[in-house]
């Protein structure tokens, strides 16, 4: 495989051979395979430990760097020629390396020596699974390092944040100059060491923002998005205000970020990480989860205006581009002015923080607490994300104030009170389609992870918009392409297990089935019978004092659990599955089987389309009939290259097919015509056929409804009755060991 080995400064390439050995930092640590083990409560880093992203990776060394009291750079990294993503690398020191020194005629103006060779470093390697692992720890520094109440003024823990920012922009537009404001930003944050950066980077930041333009990028943008509507009418884009003179923002969504909308548009993530990571361009995606639990895409957006009036615009106009409907649930950063535009546009949508950018505000609103007590960040994260019922984080939440002396502090304060936004234990009940704790929203930054980052400027944006977008489009293909053709093991004789098999991709399928084999260590025992709803008490065996509620209706065959996963990730615990076992419940109850989850997830649109200007018949529009094409030339592709007699056999094809399509391409007018005229009926008929077809498929489920009504009878007659024989025999054998011993 080949690789690209660039430094973040200087972009300088060396060639790797198929080993992808070179004279860097990255081959030393060429793969993990074990399961890495949990992370360290005091977060120190250490070979093996796992991230969910490389972007977590940096945002963990940075935090431990605050902590220890050194800042953080990014250095070499490698990228593979595959597909041009980023899969390894190195953080350091901020003091690692040396100066290069300047030719003679160089500048003479003699700069701090900043640099003094310091190994501390850690490197992180992309792995088959996408997590990343550390590789390689040096923790080691050559120099001092600095105090908690001097940290404040390195480099890589210095920031303007969102709520900074807009409150920088008010006092600048009432004529407030940098000193003022930040005397302001001072007493707001309850000193200088909780502002979180200096009175240069405050002006440096009023600077910019005098200037806030795409500046000759933004024509660039502006000329793909007219050519790419031209080519195709479904691609949408909108400009708030006169391009020429543009202070408001712009957005687009191509035909498939529309159409994606219309299958999986139930949860949607606006990720604004560009506020709080300096990136040189203002983008902000709209995304989701598609059926493979892979990142989608539903639109993009450049933000130049961050009034509450532009984000009103920006969300409407996202909404009146895919289908008018609103989401269950939107993921956003906590910002106040994005908070209020939310509640405007999607009233009835559930509003989740990203607790990524709370944990990141924490950091600079906590860090006198952060570096004074090492062990405070571990407690918070536990508090937050390992709690599982809300009288549980109450009383952690409150014990943790109590412990470090926090009970005054007004961010602490402000966060607690907003808490039903973004504490996990109070979203159980909402649907936001992430099927592991650990998926999580700790960093909403996933479909352009690798392609869009700090360094990029709008020159690139499109191109590497493009890539990122062709990427995931293998990716989903190729995780098409393992559902239909690698098929799963099964590990139980569970005629459910099988049923689940065939209707889930592999991934969903996979988590199912591992919640289905754990309900062989979790014991269901009935707490209440009602006759119409029976209560168990489900938990692990020996672990009793942590069991899950279940509430079973025993003729609707419908369960609900004090977990709560089937209502936040739409897959079936292994609680409520534990039920089934125990109650005979011998196949999934189509309640339980989101069609959002399931291989034939595009089957159809699942949203009313009509205001997008897409066909009502997803089975018959443009874009419907090009994707499956795409699939299948993909997988005709992958087959006619094995071999010479495979490709001749695979061209000759091709031909063949050319000259049908031609030929039916040569007489479709008529054909058309011919069908107009043939379908000519009155509406009115068409519906009473249909009409008739529905009422003749009702009384078919109707009749196989009743015949599996009676096998289950029958199958429940014959477990009871094996379980009769059972007991018998067991009596049989207890009265045979007796008679031995009495012999």
């Amino acid at each position: 495989m080949d690789f690209q080995l660039l430094t973040a400064e200087n972009e300088v390439v060396v060639e790797l051979d198929e080993a992808g050995v070179s004279d860097g930092h990255c081959h030393e640590y060429d793969h993990y395979n074990h399961v890495a083990p949990p992370i360290d409560p005091n977060l120190e880093p250490y070979e093996g430990m796992e991230f969910d992203s490389e972007q977590a990776a940096r945002i963990f060394y940075n935090s431990y760097a605050r902590r220890i009291g050194f800042s953080t750079r990014v250095s070499v990294y490698q990228r593979s020629r595959r597909d041009g993503s980023i899969i390894c690398r190195q953080i350091v020191c901020s003091r690692e390396g040396f100066r290069r020194k300047g030719g003679e005629n160089g500048s003479k103006r003699q700069r701090t020596i900043t640099r003094v060779g310091c190994k501390a470093q850690m490197t992180v390697k992309k792995q088959n699974s996408g997590k990343w692992a550390v590789s390689r720890v040096v923790k080691q520094h050559n120099h001092e390092l600095v105090p908690p109440d001097k940290v404040h003024c390195l480099r890589s823990h210095r920031h303007v944040s969102g709520p900074a920012r807009t409150l920088i922009d008010t006092l600048q537009a009432a004529g407030m100059g940098p000193s003022g404001i930040m005397n302001v930003l001072i007493k707001e944050s309850g000193g200088i060491n909780n502002v979180g950066f200096t009175r240069v980077d405050c002006q440096n930041y009023m600077s910019s923002s005098r200037q806030r333009t795409l500046g000759t990028g933004g024509q660039l943008v502006y000329d793909y998005l007219k050519r790419m509507q031209a080519e195709d009418p479904d691609f949408f884009y909108a400009v708030q205000g006169d391009f020429e003179n543009l202070t408001g923002n712009i957005f687009w969504a191509d035909r498939n970020s529309r159409m994606n909308y219309s299958y999986f548009g139930d949860t949607v993530t606006f990720d604004t990480t560009y506020r709080t990571n300096r990136y040189r361009v203002p983008f902000a995606p709209f995304t989701g989860w598609n059926h493979h639990g892979q990142p989608v895409l539903f639109g993009c957006a450049l933000i130049l205006n961050e009034s509450e009036v532009s984000f009103v615009w920006l969300f409407q106009t996202w909404l009146d581009a895919v289908s008018g409907h609103h989401p269950i649930s939107i993921t956003t950063d906590q910002d106040r002015i994005i908070r209020s535009a939310v509640a405007q546009v999607f009233p009835r949508t559930c509003h989740r923080f990203c607790k990524w950018n709370v944990f990141r505000e924490a950091q600079e609103k906590l860090s006198d607490v952060y570096g004074s007590h090492p062990t405070f960040e571990s407690e918070l994260q536990r508090c937050i994300n390992l709690i599982e019922t809300v009288d549980e984080f109450e009383s952690c939440w409150e014990s943790l104030l109590q412990r470090y002396n926090l009970g005054d502090n007004e961010w602490l304060q402000s966060m607690y009170n907003i808490r039903q936004h973004w504490v996990p234990v109070y979203l159980q009940d909402t649907f936001f389609g992430e099927m592991s704790i650990t998926q999580g929203n700790d960093s909403i930054n996933s479909f352009f992870d690798g392609y869009i980052n700090a360094s990029t400027n709008v020159q690139v944006l499109i191109k590497q918009y493009e890539k990122a977008i062709a990427t995931r489009y293998e990716k989903e293909v190729k995780a098409d392409d393992d559902t239909l053709n690698a098929v799963p093991a099964l590990k139980t004789p569970s005629p459910m297990e099988k049923q689940a098999a065939s209707v889930f991709t592999r991934e969903v399928f996979l988590k199912f089935q591992e919640e289905l084999v754990e309900t062989l260590a979790y014991p269901a025992t009935i707490i209440n019978d009602t006759g119409l709803e029976v209560i168990y008490g489900v938990a692990k065996f020996g672990e009793d004092q942590k069991a899950h509620v279940v509430k079973f209706n025993v003729f609707e065959k419908k369960a609900t659990c004090s977990c709560q996963m089937f209502e936040h990730s739409g897959i079936i615990c292994r609680h409520i599955l534990a039920v089934f076992r125990v109650t005979n419940v011998l196949t999934l109850p189509s309640h339980y089987i989101l069609k959002r989850w399931t291989r034939n997830a595009k089957g159809r649109v699942v949203l009313d389309n009509c205001t997008v200007g897409l066909p009502s018949n997803s089975q018959e529009s443009y874009a419907t009939r090009h994707e499956n094409l795409c699939h299948q030339a993909m997988k005709f592709i992958e087959e006619g290259v094995e071999s010479v007699l495979m490709y001749n056999v695979a061209i000759d094809a091709l031909h063949e097919a050319a000259n049908k399509v031609a030929s039916a391409k040569k007489h479709s007018a008529g054909t058309i015509q011919n069908s107009l005229l043939g379908c000519s009926l009155p509406l009115q008929s068409c519906s009473v056929d249909q009409d008739k077809k529905i009422q003749e498929l009702t009384a078919k489920l109707e009749v196989a409804s009743e015949q599996c009504e009676a096998y289950r009878a029958k199958l429940v007659a014959i477990l009871k009755d094996m379980e009769e024989q059972k007991l018998k025999m067991k009596v049989k054998v207890e009265s045979a060991r007796v008679n031995l011993k009495m012999e």
